[in-house]
């Protein structure tokens, strides 16, 4: 659906049904829509608090797909990974309702504000966007948000109805949704191999990233990374490049120090020195995601000074290497890292952190990432001590594809382990891990159930 289409559309309609309205985004979605004065309803297989947080506001939910939950409604919102096979989408399909996607709807809401800040890339994004958001709220610039994950500044929730200057968002690639937004100021952190369901070739992926900055004016770009320099070759917009190795760029990050892993660096933009940012959070790449968002405050006229206060105030997103709390001296954490890149430089942080031991529990993310990544996922965990390799989460898809943890287990080698279910894991963690280690889960399922349940137990 074109944006004329899409404008027209919901000029007329006024009733809405979000299928799969639980998820992180879609329940934001629903949230702003009823805001913004459309009678909301909406389905989904199981209660959680973001259902729970709707039902509260009026809105109405059924837990359960059926079509008869159509009827009534003048339009439906849908996730990718809601088929034609469902059966209110068959039903909606049947009485000839339009069909709007989850990215379609972010794409007309987004329309209405001056600054559309997108953060896109295959690794990064969430918790940049979250940088982003801090940033602007502490700057006191009231900005409107819709992130992939929750956020403690925003009491767990994961969007912000703000004013009508900033909205800032999360970009997904997969399936190309990022191609039905309509940013002012496109962010681009990396391009990598992922999603290879989709994504079939490197070429492919780099030409989506194009598409994505070549709808907006302006561009800010890590160039720092190979392929993401390669999708902004032709880039007419104004271009604003970041780095953190000297590249030559519009701001750098200088004179870069860590202690016990967390970065401090100064911010030049050009031939000016901004000042220096201390971070509350670890990791090389929290010093390129900070680096963006001082650039993107910049950009939007934003003061350095709150922006380096939030930067030193933020302790990160939902889920991105977050402290669950401690078990008998040993700290437990957990991180939504599912691709081996992500992997490798959340393990290598995690190493520079002075625990005696680190124990990761990985739970790899749907079976065609594992086999096409297979030996990256294998070579990603050399920097810890011992990884245990959980069932694979399938998703949305089913095992047609012979991977399995075991495999990924033996393949790894002798600090690798598969022990089997959920509970042998843990049994076996809380046998064997001593004061002074860190129990890290890890990966883009339900593995941090472990976590929770260890520092429960």
């Amino acid at each position: 659906m074109n944006k004329t289409e899409l404008n027209d559309l919901l000029s007329r309609v006024k009733k809405l049904h979000f299928i799969g309205i639980g998820g992180i985004s879609m329940s934001s979605l629903a949230m702003i829509a009823k805001d913004r004065g459309f009678e909301v309803t909406g389905s989904d297989r199981s209660r959680s608090e973001a259902t729970e947080k709707l039902e509260a506001s009026g809105i109405k939910l059924i837990y359960a797909h059926d079509a008869q939950n159509v009827e009534g409604c003048e339009a439906i919102v849908y996730t990718a990974a809601v088929h034609d096979d469902n059966p209110e989408m068959a039903r909606a399909i049947e009485l000839g309702l339009p069909r709007i996607k989850r990215a379609e709807f972010l794409g007309y809401i987004m329309q209405a504000y001056k600054n559309r800040i997108g953060v896109a890339g295959m690794h990064g994004k969430s918790t940049t966007t979250s940088m982003i958001s801090e940033v602007f709220m502490t700057a006191g610039a009231d900005p409107t948000i819709v992130n992939g994950v929750r956020l403690h500044m925003l009491d767990g929730g994961a969007y912000r109805v703000g004013g009508k200057e900033h909205f800032i968002f999360e970009a997904c690639e997969y399936t190309d949704s990022f191609l039905s937004f309509f940013p002012s100021i496109a962010v681009v952190l990396n391009v990598d191999r992922d999603h290879v369901d989709y994504f079939l070739s490197m070429e492919q992926t780099v030409d989506s990233f194009k598409r994505y900055l070549a709808l907006a004016e302006t561009a800010v770009v890590n160039i720092d990374d190979d392929y993401t320099v390669e999708a902004c070759e032709d880039y007419e917009g104004q271009l604003i490049r970041v780095s953190t190795k000297g590249n030559e760029a519009e701001y750098n990050a200088v004179d870069i120090t860590y202690d016990h892993g967390f970065g401090s660096f100064n911010v030049v933009k050009g031939s000016e020195d901004l000042g220096r940012v201390t971070l509350g959070v670890p990791g090389e790449h929290s010093v390129l995601d900070a680096l963006v968002a001082v650039a993107v405050a910049d950009i939007c006229g934003l003061p350095f000074e709150p922006v380096a206060k939030a930067l030193a105030a933020f302790r990160g997103a939902n889920r991105r290497f977050e402290y669950i709390g401690k078990y008998n001296g040993i700290d437990v954490y957990d991180d939504y890292a599912h691709h081996p890149s992500e992997i490798k430089t959340t393990l290598e942080g995690v190493s520079k952190r002075g625990y005696n031991k680190v124990w990761c529990v990985f739970q790899s993310h749907t079976y065609s990432r594992t086999a096409g990544l297979f030996d990256e996922f294998a070579r990603a965990f050399d920097s810890i001590d011992t990884v245990i390799f959980a069932d694979i989460f399938a998703a949305r898809e089913t095992d047609t594809l012979g991977v399995s943890a075991k495999l990924l287990a033996e393949r790894a080698g002798d600090k690798a382990l598969y022990l089997g279910d959920f509970d042998k894991i843990e049994e076996y963690l809380k046998a064997n891990a001593k004061k002074g280690d860190l129990i890290l889960t890890m990966g883009a399922g339900d593995v941090y159930k472990i976590a929770y349940s260890i520092v429960n137990s």
